[in-house]
């Protein structure tokens, strides 16, 4: 019977998977086995129960509200926030940057095709480590004191202790202007998707109306009562007073990955961009339309069918490297978590954490740029 079973082709592969699979598991277990040997053995504890204990080391920036005597656990949400917030900033920055990039890459000016030429090698082929620790040393180390301050435009201020610039805070009714803003933005979405399903001869301009109106009456609403206060950064002493700050860490941390970034988000622009035959050019021009205006409404929308998927790989590829924030001290969640780590000599529950949580943000980004991709690919097919 063994042998009838091993002639059988899908009998054999179900029971080379079953092996295959034993191994493994039984490798899991034999490592899982040996971990808690040692760890018992040198009298640390396995769990999570550290994440209650105070954390008792400082962060120097976070957006949430930290303190040494927090805990662990809020230690983590507190790293997890920082990186995040600097992921979307530079996804953001480096999909502008990158765009501009892709046009003067295809730029038929000798100069600016030159540029971005080199532009795009150097940066693509030094590594990124390398290029952070140089915007580090040069915020840190070549930028002018305080009272010399760089002042690109007005009310932004750069010197060796970061970025400073103007920051717009709302005083009155919140609430009101919230909830009046997420009234018109929805009255308004309704708008638009009404205009789109509606044909250029049989336009329902009374209910793009009345839903215009409505949505107007909601902003009303929502700002009675709330106003809007600027206030930018003034000098005193030894440092600015007032606005945002981003410290140097931030900053190089910001500037860095995002130049490097956008090297590779042009590139992968550049070839969506190249990948619209030409003819939907000539035919763009032949109706009139400007080089800008086909950009916009020709060929960039048949690019994006091509640039998304690679784009999702870059996206991944930013959040990933922002574990390189260790290097300019700037506190993200791997930051958080080998700081800990080196505390509690809880390795194995640190490293789970953070697999676990770039896992789940790799796993998010993916499904939204996928949805993203299938809805603009159905919007095509019709």
């Amino acid at each position: 019977m063994f042998k009838r079973l091993w002639f059988d082709g899908r009998a054999r592969a179900v029971l080379m998977q079953a092996l295959i699979a034993c191994g493994f598991l039984g490798a899991v277990g034999w490592l899982a086995w040996n971990a808690h040997a040692n760890l018992t053995q040198r009298g640390i504890a396995m769990g999570f129960d550290y994440l209650g204990e105070a954390a008792r080391f400082p962060m120097a920036e976070s957006l949430l509200a930290y303190q040494p005597t927090d805990s662990y656990g809020r230690a983590f949400v507190v790293g997890l926030v920082n990186t995040l917030y600097i992921s979307a900033l530079v996804i953001v920055a480096s999909t502008v940057l990158g765009f501009g990039l892709a046009l003067a890459r295809r730029s038929r000016h000798p100069l600016v095709n030159g540029i971005a030429t080199v532009y795009l090698e150097a940066v693509r082929n030094t590594p990124l480590v390398v290029q952070l620790l140089f915007w580090y040393s040069l915020v840190t180390l070549n930028l002018p004191s305080v009272r010399q301050a760089l002042q690109p435009l007005p009310g932004v201020f750069l010197s060796v202790r970061g970025l400073f610039f103007p920051s717009v805070s709302v005083q009155g009714n919140v609430q009101a202007l919230v909830g009046g803003l997420l009234a018109a933005a929805l009255l308004g979405w309704g708008a638009w998707r009404l205009a789109r399903r509606s044909t250029a001869r049989a336009v329902p301009w009374r209910s793009l109306g009345v839903v215009s109106a409505l949505a107007v009456v909601a902003l009303a609403a929502g700002w009675g009562g709330a106003t809007l206060q600027v206030d930018s950064p003034t000098l005193r002493g030894l440092n600015f007073i007032g606005g945002t700050a981003f410290t140097p860490e931030f900053t190089a941390l910001l500037v860095g990955l995002t130049i490097y970034s956008a090297a590779f988000s042009g590139e992968i622009i550049r070839g969506g961009i190249d990948a619209v035959p030409g003819g939907q050019w000539e035919a763009a021009h032949s109706l009139g339309l400007k080089p800008a205006a086909a950009l916009r409404w020709i060929v960039v929308p048949q690019a994006l069918r091509v640039i998304i998927p690679p784009m999702t790989s870059q996206y991944l590829s930013i959040i990933k490297n922002t574990t390189l924030a260790l290097a300019v001290g700037y506190p993200d969640l791997s930051f958080v978590i080998t700081t800990t780590i080196n505390q509690t000599g809880q390795a194995i529950e640190g490293v789970a954490v953070l697999m676990a949580v770039y896992l789940s943000i790799s796993l998010s980004v993916s499904l939204f740029m996928n949805l993203y991709n299938r809805r603009l690919l159905r919007t095509q097919r019709a």
